[in-house]
């Protein structure tokens, strides 16, 4: 009987995205187990093997195991030297943001003392150093929204041969700060500012009459008409390559109004070219994900 075709052992931070990992695998039709102690990934496969009927399997080992933790190295040693297939994913995140999530979703994070986060965050970096260090993929999840993961491990393990790019499109305020992990950043701030319009004021990019007046004038146009061609070229490069994801931000003074308005048209006309996109206005009061807005929105 052949082992498992595929077998993936998840590991990582706290709040890196482990269970969303699993969550999207357990949709591929891979059968998955959470919090498994190391020294029984052997038998885990095993009997994955016995059963005739599980091809694909899962599972995620992480600090949460204790003191059982130190047999890791052993046990993955073991196990891939008997399943090819066997493959160790280290899911990661910068402090700042694993600290961001843990706030946002107030849950405690499971090596933190007296509810100091950073502190645990270090704890267990240091606990997971050799699992990192035995990854044959490790991913960094810090620019990664709940849909962009889950587009990932789709793209990973879904067995396709797309290789289609993740984009995720970000509008901000340059008062606020360049966001983190964007790998390009286009300053829209020579655009006419709606905020000196007395009836634009009060609205955001969003609003038609927003971006009707920001749309209207020709150097939008020209502006719009180089950003597509310039991601035609670049977004084919990035997946020949391998490239799994890009964000592509546009900034303005206040994130408001005209980082919102074009942030919004170049999401929907990404999506309109066939690509799989996410809109984040990350200054807007709400800051939400939303998909690319439709011309009947707009």
């Amino acid at each position: 009987m052949s082992p498992p075709t595929s077998l993936v052992v998840l590991s990582g931070l706290s709040g890196a995205g482990k269970s969303a990992a699993l969550d999207s695998l357990e949709d591929l039709g891979y059968y998955c187990v959470d919090n498994l102690p190391p020294a029984l990934m052997e038998t885990f496969a095993d009997l994955c093997e016995r059963t005739g009927s599980v091809d694909r399997a899962a599972l995620v080992i992480d600090a949460r195991t204790h003191g059982l933790l130190e047999e890791f190295a052993a046990a993955y040693e073991g196990l891939s030297g008997r399943y090819d297939a066997a493959e160790l994913v280290f899911l990661d995140a910068d402090d700042a943001v694993l600290q961001q999530r843990f706030s946002e979703t107030r849950r405690p994070h499971p090596m933190a003392i007296d509810g100091d986060v950073p502190a645990g965050i270090q704890r267990e970096r240091e606990r997971l150093t050799a699992v990192r260090a035995q990854a044959s993929r490790v991913i960094d999840t810090s620019s990664f929204s709940p849909h962009d993961l889950r587009a990932f491990i789709f793209k990973s393990y879904g067995g396709g041969t797309d290789e289609q790019v993740i984009i995720r499109v970000l509008s901000f305020a340059f008062r606020s700060g360049l966001p983190k992990n964007a790998d390009v950043v286009f300053d829209v701030r020579f655009l006419p500012n709606p905020n000196y319009v007395t009836d634009l004021k009060p609205l955001t990019g969003m609003d038609k009459p927003v971006w009707q007046y920001v749309e209207s004038r020709p150097e939008t146009q020209e502006f719009l008409g180089h950003i597509e061609a310039l991601l035609r070229f670049l977004i084919p490069q990035l997946g020949s390559e391998g490239r799994a994801y890009l964000t592509i931000a546009f900034g303005c003074t206040g994130g408001r109004h005209r980082s919102v308005a074009i942030a919004s048209r170049v999401a929907r006309d990404l999506e309109n070219m066939g690509h799989d996109v996410s809109l984040i206005h990350r200054d807007l009061p709400s800051g939400p994900e939303m998909p690319a807005a439709t011309e009947e929105a707009r």
